[in-house]
């Protein structure tokens, strides 16, 4: 039974704190619109994403208005693209045209975002993957609403070092393609190893094949509820810091949980999982760096970080679970730059670098995330930095990304302006030593020897 208590507590956490649903997700099957013809292939995703995702905004308003629960996003996941699209697509502006045809949908619906103009290119790459990849630049150029990403690597099947290759021109090309918005194309654009198949959140959200044909993923977030928890715990032992930080968990956990089943409910569309993640923005009381201030860092980036955001993402983990059966997504704790305050002040304080988000990324629950650079980064360098975050991944059975900005005519010194939930960012410095042979080489990284469990 819930008491009054936790009725007030939940009020507190939502009016005061930041505790909010970040995302609700619809995701939806395409596999039933493959057409061998590309006028009827994009009639049957534009008539699909609008018939099923038709209630989905009408619904977090519902939930909004019923609960007083903040639903911030109302987003859609598809089946990977370059799998329903290899039939009827012969060339990039084949798939360009169903990247207009998605944004078209997106709109119609109202969602802020759709996710899965994606390939799966682990272990290799189709002619069609190829395609797709390609397409990336001028198909994020002319949508607002589109989101891609691409897989090219798991603990299973190793990295493929020629997507990675070729992913640092892509890179770069889809920055020179918006540069008159500070290159705002790469912040819809993520490289990832070991994806989920049931991520709620953008850039990397995709409608995995495991999937049912259409499910309800919620994204719950609240930084802000857990850094206000910790100021009970000040100079308490690490076993109180991390009962503190479970036990705040498990509470925003269960309104996740609520907010799904209720959507499950309104929708018809069964209940997938709740993705706890501790995702920043730029609001004011709203950050991840602010909660390892609370554990005791002058900014991230000192020495201590990685343990402190270690400690943040188990606690995390463990209070998840215990609060709902169907824990899935990321669930832990996100380090965007760009989207969080905090974050931002320790690049310009010189305390965070490039070099130290990357060791903080084999305990956090993706990746180097929302990173301005020069614009005038090599695309090898690109590459080079993608493939040492996918290795992480793999080597640790867990999920990374990489979503890099180039920003086209900035340095160091100048800042990029993304808006929104996207914030801005400071231009980060990149090693600038070569990796070019090393990036050159191609084919395929192996699978890790513990890979082999079968």
């Amino acid at each position: 039974m819930i008491n009054i208590n936790e009725v007030l507590e939940t009020n507190k956490m939502i009016e005061e704190e930041n505790l909010d649903v970040r995302t609700i997700t619809l995701g939806i099957s395409l596999l039933d619109c493959v057409d061998s013809n590309l006028d009827e292939l994009n009639r049957k995703i534009y008539e699909k994403i609008t018939t099923v995702a038709k209630d989905l905004v009408a619904a977090g308003k519902q939930i909004e208005k019923e609960f007083k629960i903040p639903v911030v996003n109302k987003r859609i996941s598809i089946t990977p693209i370059a799998l329903v699209g290899g039939a009827a697509c012969k060339t990039k502006e084949d798939y360009v045209s169903i990247a207009k045809t998605l944004d078209a949908a997106a709109k119609a619906v109202g969602v802020n975002f759709i996710g899965g103009y994606s390939a799966l290119v682990s272990k290799g790459m189709t002619k069609s993957e190829r395609l797709l990849i390609e397409s990336i630049p001028e198909a994020l150029a002319v949508t607002e609403n589109v989101c891609a990403s691409i897989n090219v690597g798991s603990t299973k099947t190793g990295i493929n070092m020629d997507a990675v290759k070729l992913l640092g021109e892509i890179v770069l090309k889809t920055a020179e393609y918006t540069k008159e918005r500070d290159s705002l194309g790469c912040a819809k654009l993520v490289v990832l190893c070991n994806a989920p198949d049931d991520n709620p959140f953008m850039a990397g959200a995709f409608h995995g094949v495991t999937e049912a044909d259409s499910i309800i993923n919620v994204g719950v977030s609240g930084p802000g509820v857990v850094k206000t928890a910790l100021e009970s715990a000040r100079g308490a032992d690490f076993g109180t810091l991390c009962e503190t930080i479970k036990k705040t968990a498990f509470k925003i956990t269960r309104v996740g949980q609520l907010v799904a089943l209720e959507a499950s409910k309104i929708l018809g569309v069964p209940f997938g999982i709740v993705d706890l993640s501790l995702a920043p923005t730029p609001a004011v009381g709203d950050s991840v760096a602010e909660i390892l201030q609370e554990i005791g860092l002058e900014h991230p980036g000192a020495p201590g970080t990685t343990a402190a955001l270690a400690l943040l993402n188990d606690q995390v983990k463990k209070g998840g679970v215990m609060a709902s059966s169907y824990v899935g997504g990321l669930s832990g704790a996100f380090i965007p730059v760009s989207e969080d305050q905090g974050m931002i002040d320790a690049v310009n304080a010189g305390c965070l670098t490039l070099e130290k988000l990357e060791a903080m990324t084999c305990v956090c629950s993706v990746g180097l995330d929302m990173i301005a650079i020069p614009g005038d980064t090599k695309a090898t360098t690109i590459s080079g930095i993608i493939a040492d975050e996918m290795a992480i991944g793999m080597i640790n059975q867990k999920t990374t990304a990489v979503r890099l900005i180039p920003v086209i005519g900035k340095t160091l010194g100048d800042t990029a302006e993304f808006g929104g939930l996207l914030g801005y960012a400071p231009i980060m410095p990149v090693n600038s030593f070569s990796c070019d042979d090393f990036v050159n080489r191609g084919g395929r990284i192996p699978a890790p020897i513990h890979s082999f469990k079968n």
